[in-house]
């Protein structure tokens, strides 16, 4: 099979060797006679999976013991309905940073009883920075952030002082990517289509304090609920869940997400020093916060980008094209993207940009 690189924002590139690992145990998981498809959730087969994905994603983060951990469906924009649902009380605050922090602030405006506060916007600037929060004296029920824009390529790299308020993070891009202290957040959830698992999971840490509070909430949105059932008060997305705890292990045996972290700054570097110097393909987002993940480009010339992606294509480096909301090109760079991925990428900008010259 030839070798391609896929840049694709998600669903993602996911590890080689974990890809293999599910080849191998497809048909029979653990020799039970059974595809890991076919296994009961009720079973101690798929309990100690899930048992032990809860347990690695903790090593890894350094999760407290009073935080639950869930593995819920939905992908991440239902967690822009459950957020306000599960906290939300009277005021709550966002920090709009895109379009998915626009997608979160119009959701939590769909319930009546809520005042939602925008507390700083990065707008002004078309969302290539993120913006400065003024100190926040007010008391809301959460303030939410996300971490990482997929689609603008921008990121947090040092959290805003929201004072005694919850912060809660939409981590979808970025989790397990670089390092976070959980303990800055009273909620973090995440879609697992970028750095964990196929679409279709969703994981959502949160300190159990603030949870299971309000009741008469759907039970499918109820995060108390969820809580107390293990994440299996229905059938969960067992094969997802798998392969997440395969992702989480082989994210162990790389050093962890520090280390994780180290190599995606590294595979970063390599594509933004090509673009700082190059002639033809410019990076817009300010260059103190360009994401480690998502590396939005262009050439200022949509006809010049539709070349680029059509070459880049041919030559296996794929999914190049940008999102349709800003045109041009991006690389995701996720945990599974290898540093040879990045180099022949730039390898082969740099080519395209002499031949036009």
């Amino acid at each position: 099979m030839q070798q391609v690189y896929n840049f694709a924002a998600g669903p993602a590139v996911l590890p080689q060797p974990v890809l293999q690992q599910v080849k191998d145990e497809f048909l029979s998981y653990h020799n039970s006679g059974m595809s890991i498809t076919e296994i009961s959730h009720r079973s101690s087969l798929f309990q100690d999976i899930i048992d032990d994905a809860e347990k690695t994603l903790r090593d890894l983060m350094q999760i407290p013991d009073d935080y639950a951990v869930l593995f819920v469906q939905g992908g991440g924009s239902q967690q822009f309905t459950e957020v306000p649902l599960n906290l939300g009380t009277d005021n709550v605050a966002y920090i709009d940073t895109g379009n998915w922090s626009k997608k979160a602030i119009a959701e939590a405006q769909k319930f009546p009883s809520l005042k939602v506060t925008t507390l700083a916007s990065s707008e002004a600037t078309h969302n290539t920075t993120i913006p400065s929060v003024p100190p926040v004296s007010a008391n809301y029920d959460y303030v939410h952030i996300t971490t990482n824009n997929t689609i603008e390529g921008t990121t947090y790299f040092d959290l805003p002082d929201v004072g005694k308020n919850v912060l809660v993070g939409d981590m979808s891009s970025n989790i397990l990517a670089q390092r976070y202290n959980v303990q800055d957040f009273g909620l973090i959830y995440a879609g697992a289509q970028k750095n964990i698992a196929p679409a279709g999971l969703t994981i959502v840490i949160v300190r159990r304090d603030l949870i299971g509070k309000k009741k008469g909430l759907p039970a499918m949105l109820d995060y108390g609920l969820q809580s107390a059932k293990g994440s299996l008060y229905n059938t969960p997305p067992v094969f997802n869940i798998y392969m997440a705890g395969l992702v989480f292990h082989w994210l162990e045996d790389c050093g962890g997400v520090d280390e994780m972290e180290k190599v995606n700054r590294a595979k970063a570097k390599i594509l933004y020093d090509y673009l700082d110097q190059s002639k033809l393909f410019s990076a817009p987002v300010k260059p103190t916060f360009r994401s480690l993940t998502n590396v939005p480009f262009v050439t200022g010339n949509a006809a010049m980008d539709q070349k680029f992606i059509t070459a880049a294509t041919e030559a296996k480096l794929l999914n190049l094209k940008g999102h349709r909301l800003v045109g041009g090109m991006r690389a995701s760079l996720y945990n599974a993207m290898p540093i040879t991925g990045v180099t022949k990428l730039v390898h082969f900008m740099a080519e395209f940009e002499q031949g036009e010259k």
